[in-house]
């Protein structure tokens, strides 16, 4: 089953996803892919809230945006705000983001990061990655030490996210840890791990997990680039390893993703952050079964 979390911006699809991946784990099912969680910082005292009351009436901004690869739950700083990446030295916009012309300013070291991720779990599906990666470029690796790249729930931060409040993130609001999402230790469920121990540097995972892709934009869905082993995945369809998907897609973009998924899925399951969408994964994940 494919199912396609969509809506306006910024209305909490993440923070919905971050707690969702969290609830799959403690039921039992392995949760594969990505979230990206905002960086946020508090509003100043008088300044306009946001257009859709996010977060407490936009009580708080968004500056960037990390990505966080699950199992493991390593997290990257992936996009900044292109009015606050243009003058910085630390982060250096690339090239597909600059030629889509996107709002965020996304790096291209952070994509290949990334679709080195995708492309290790594509080969434990069974599929050949888009690009065939099998690590993580050099530039990418020197990248992420420059940046800090640390385990979700270390501590530790990049340069962009030090001095961003914890308690103006939305998945600190929400009450989660946000090493629950990704745990590093497998908890075992009727003899099954959800993701077992860390062989020749690949996080071995568990049969049946549950692949989270956040998000699909107009990078994979226009342009054909971005997260190019995200999509080789899902163009592959259910597989043992994946027989369900959940991706995040922009309204706009709703009707292009359903047509490209159909076939090898049937037609995806559009959701909103919702509490029956949430039921409605959980059961799915539950009768396929490592979940309880």
């Amino acid at each position: 089953m494919l199912f396609l979390l969509t809506g306006d911006v910024q209305i909490g699809k993440t923070r919905w996803l971050e707690n969702l991946c969290a609830s799959l784990q403690a039921a039992g099912t392995c949760v594969a892919g990505v979230v990206a969680p905002g960086q946020w910082v508090p509003r100043p005292e008088g300044q306009p809230g946001g257009k859709h009351g996010f977060d407490g009436a936009g009580r708080f901004e968004k500056l960037g945006i990390d990505n966080v690869l699950l199992p493991q739950g390593e997290r990257i700083e992936f996009a900044r705000r292109r009015d606050l990446a243009a003058g910085g030295k630390a982060f250096a916009e690339g090239a597909q983001a600059k030629a889509a012309k996107l709002g965020w300013a996304i790096s291209d070291t952070a994509i290949a990061q990334v679709n080195a991720h995708f492309a290790t779990l594509a080969r434990q599906a069974g599929i050949t990655p888009a690009d065939n990666a099998t690590d993580t470029p050099a530039a990418a690796r020197t990248e992420a030490d420059a940046h800090a790249v640390a385990p979700v729930g270390s501590g530790a931060s990049s340069p962009v996210t030090a001095g961003i409040a914890a308690e103006a993130s939305p998945l600190a609001q929400a009450g989660i840890d946000p090493s629950a999402v990704a745990p590093a230790a497998a908890k075992a469920t009727a003899g099954t791990p959800v993701t077992a121990n860390i062989i020749a540097g690949e996080t071995q995972l568990a049969p049946r997990a549950m692949l989270v892709v956040d998000e699909l934009g107009r990078l994979e869905l226009v342009r054909g680039c971005g997260l190019t082993n995200a999509l080789a995945i899902l163009d592959a369809g259910p597989t043992p390893q994946f027989p369900h998907a959940i991706a995040v897609v922009r309204e706009t973009l709703l009707e292009e993703a359903c047509r490209r998924f159909e076939p090898r899925w049937g037609e995806p399951i559009a959701v909103g952050p919702d509490d029956t969408a949430r039921e409605l994964v959980l059961e799915t994940a539950k009768t396929t079964g490592n979940a309880r």
